[in-house]
């Protein structure tokens, strides 16, 4: 059933549409004449030169179209633009393909998974690291009309029945093993009625919707080989994948990503072709992508996740760019051989992976000259890294991007051009076609520029809904379309943003408001700090008391002391850390974000403090 509900006749801002049974949001809002300038938006194909706002409310407006095409249109799109190109490299296993090659695959691929029996809507699972069949089967689903089930590759038996049984797969892909992942025997525990089924006939009692199990790199009972689906997509498939092009839509859901789960079960994030083919438009877009010519991204982020999907795999169909991964799994000294033995252009990453990039003693050995610029984004970045990468790596235009799985993801980017300042202060400005809000968290209402708040967003960006998750997904998406992304930031009038932290992070000392990420800017700029993670625990007198979690440079010693001097010296008395703990790791989830409720159970327990009751 769609219910319209009609706010106000003021705007069409006001005129949303929520589906019931999907929880879906429709947004038909566009500009309206009537609307004062500011009101209207920021133009922002180019970095904003004229303070527009006046206000903490942004609306990135465009003479760009939005994109009205499939994942696989886009492909095929570029495909004929550039067939010889090269579109993607892994070099672990020395895989090349160009444009035209992917494209004959992806077809192969695409008929073949319909000849297994899967249809428009169904759900396929990857799960694995990064190799040539992840990208394959990426655009073999959405040119078929397959719903893409993105699944962790550290998913242990009970976190993959839950992703496969929410999401209702009715196939697998997967490799024999990766490292110490045996993903067949954890199938075949989940479901042992596979080693005695025909292939494509599984019957599993735990898993009702699964029939099929692809194997990318072995043949065991009850199980597909991929080789088995690319020689199954003969002409009659072929013919019928045709035919089956002007039933698929821009706005069917074509990709589940499930959260990281950092507070309670991970939930399945559901987009659209829609969703995420203008993402990836309008981020390379900022990036650039669109006036250099024969762009080679290093890609070293993970598949499974949106920064690599959406950023990488779907750049790749929407901007013609070259994708290299340097392995299967992430590997240090890799990313820096695939730099200069491919002669990459520009470099992705989570700010973890660059503190390990620079920390090499081999990078100086590199000739990392073809790297112009990279994109940095995944976690919070301190700023004291992106001058590292800078200056340690050479890569001038070091840009950072913010966003989340639920809004395809990026919302926020600088461009490549921005000053230092805002390259290490900030998370950039507005994307096109995008709105954001910094909100009161107890009141909701817009706050003034330069305010603290929750940040919110809207736009064709926000997911349709979590998959089969209703109450959640209203919980997160308010009825006119605004996400609430948990995130504690400012903005400023040209809609450059600052991220503060998150709110359920926030530590309130003595009635005073102390935000982590602050502080962790700060501990950076020591010159013994290699990472730094700030917590609040619990304090009988002041509510909470500030504890500075640091890991320092290999082969340097340091005192809580020296740290506590040290912020003495140059922040406010309420920021200083009352406890500093020296750490060689952080608890991490699947997806490598930190878990700050169990870093923060652990330093309560190391310093003996107890929880009033």
């Amino acid at each position: 059933m769609i219910v319209r509900i009609v706010l106000s006749s003021q705007s069409l801002r006001s005129s949303c549409v929520f589906s019931r049974s999907l929880g879906v949001l429709q947004r038909p809002w566009t500009h309206h004449p009537g609307l004062s300038a500011a009101s209207r938006g920021i133009h922002v194909e180019s970095p904003p030169i004229i303070p527009t706002l006046t206000t903490s409310y942004a609306h990135g407006t465009s003479s760009t179209s939005l994109l009205h095409t499939t994942i696989g249109e886009s492909l095929l799109q570029t495909v004929e633009r550039w067939p010889d190109r090269e579109a993607v490299i892994f070099l672990q296993d020395g895989v090349r393909k160009t444009f035209a090659q992917l494209q004959q695959d992806v077809d192969q691929a695409a008929a073949g998974l319909l000849a297994l029996g899967l249809q428009k809507g169904d759900r396929l699972g990857m799960w694995g690291p990064n190799t040539y069949e992840w990208i394959l089967f990426q655009f073999a689903t959405a040119r078929a009309g397959i719903i893409l089930v993105s699944v962790n590759t550290a998913y242990q038996v009970q976190e993959v029945e839950f992703a496969l049984r929410k999401s209702g797969c009715k196939a697998v892909v997967c490799p024999t093993k990766f490292r110490t992942q045996k993903y067949s025997d954890m199938l075949k525990q989940l479901c042992p009625e596979i080693e005695s089924s025909t292939p494509g006939d599984i019957r599993s009692a735990r898993l009702p919707d699964l029939r099929s199990v692809i194997l990318l790199d072995s043949r065991q009972p009850g199980m597909f080989h991929i080789e088995d689906v690319m020689q199954a997509g003969s002409s009659q498939y072929m013919q019928q994948l045709q035919d089956l092009q002007k039933q698929l839509s821009f706005d069917d859901p074509i990709n589940i990503q499930f959260t990281s789960g950092t507070t309670g079960a991970p939930k399945g994030v559901t987009l659209s072709h829609h969703n995420i083919v203008n993402n990836a438009y309008f981020v390379g877009k900022r990036l650039g992508y669109a006036r250099r010519p024969n762009i080679r991204v290093c890609l070293p982020v993970p598949l499974y996740h949106c920064f690599g999907s959406v950023g990488g795999g779907l750049c790749v169909a929407v901007h013609g760019i070259s994708a290299i991964f340097p392995s299967a799994g992430y590997d240090g000294k890799a990313n820096l051989a695939a730099l200069e033995s491919e002669r990459c252009t520009f470099i992705y990453g989570t700010p973890t992976m660059f503190v390990d990039m620079v920390s090499q003693q081999e990078v100086a050995k590199h000739d990392l000259s073809s790297v112009l610029a990279g994109v940095m984004g995944g976690a919070p970045c301190p700023p004291e890294l992106v001058k590292k990468v800078i200056s340690v790596m050479g890569v001038k235009e070091i840009m950072i991007a913010y966003g989340t799985t639920e809004n395809s993801p990026a919302t926020f980017c600088l461009s490549p051009t921005e000053n230092l300042e805002r390259k290490s202060e900030t998370v950039g400005f507005i994307m096109e076609h995008t709105e954001a809000k910094i909100v009161d968290p107890t009141t909701g209402q817009v706050v003034p520029l330069g305010a603290t708040g929750e940040l919110m967003t809207r736009g064709y960006c926000v997911m349709l809904g979590y998959w089969g998750d209703e109450a959640n997904t209203q919980e997160c998406v308010t009825g006119c379309g605004w996400y609430k992304t948990g995130d504690l930031a400012s903005m400023d009038a040209f809609s450059y943003c600052r991220i503060k932290g998150r709110i359920k992070d926030m530590i309130i000392r003595g009635g005073e408001n102390v935000y982590p990420a602050e502080i962790e800017r700060f501990l950076h700029t020591h010159p013994k700090v290699k990472e730094a993670q700030v917590v609040g625990v619990v304090d009988a007198r002041m509510g909470e008391e500030i504890c500075a979690c640091i890991k320092v440079i290999d082969g340097e010693e340091c005192t809580a002391e020296e740290i506590k001097v040290y912020c003495k010296q140059h922040i406010a008395h309420f920021k200083i850390p009352r406890y500093v703990r020296f750490v060689t790791s952080y608890p991490l989830t699947v997806t490598g974000k930190i878990q700050k409720y169990e870093l923060r159970e652990e330093a309560e327990q190391q310093l003996g403090l107890k929880k009033d009751k």
